[in-house]
């Protein structure tokens, strides 16, 4: 009983965990990067396609993006989508490619992302506690555990909730370290 609960209490922080850097991979920096364009879907034939199953999509430079799209009457699609997603980015075209420059960060855009990334930190580290608190509460509801055994449970729930915040404040210091650099 012990064994599963912790078990599933390591999956549930794996998810989180996983969430939190997928959704971290999402955030601009000055750099490209094509976690960017996760998401952004193209009108094909009528159904809502992902990117990168109707184009080619690469980083030609640490500044520009560039989509090839395997056939050339999806550009105004691609164009569309991406103005769509308002991602912060102007694509342009040369009738075959559709290139994504990256601008420069401004200071002031730099701390406005700074803050979504611990805006998003916290919620990561609300998930995580709310798992803590489920698998704590069965726990403590479970019969027939000796009090010890309960006890030594309860402790290896709390430090593993810890290792996990610790984690999310690491991936968290790398992000904004990444965003501040010029």
């Amino acid at each position: 009983m012990i064994e599963e609960t912790l078990r599933d209490m390591d999956q549930a922080f794996k998810k989180v965990v996983q969430n939190y850097e997928k959704e971290l991979s999402r955030v601009r920096t000055g750099r490209a990067n094509l976690a960017l364009l996760d998401g952004i879907k193209v009108e094909y034939y009528g159904v809502p396609t992902p990117l990168n199953q109707v184009a080619a999509v690469a980083v030609a430079d640490p500044r520009l993006i560039t989509i090839r799209p395997w056939e050339k009457k999806l550009i105004p699609a691609i164009e569309r989508a991406i103005a769509q997603a308002d991602i912060g980015l102007n694509p342009s075209n040369d009738g075959d490619i559709v290139r994504l420059p990256i601008p420069p960060l401004t200071t002031e855009r730099r701390k406005e992302l700074v803050k979504q990334v611990k805006k998003m930190s916290e919620e990561a580290k609300v998930a995580v506690r709310a798992v803590r608190r489920d698998h704590r509460s069965a726990l403590e509801k479970a019969e027939g555990l000796p009090e010890d055994d309960q006890k030594r449970a309860l402790d290896r729930v709390d430090k593993a909730t810890e290792a996990r915040v610790k984690e999310i404040d690491a991936l968290t210091a790398r992000k904004e370290q990444e965003i501040m650099e010029f």
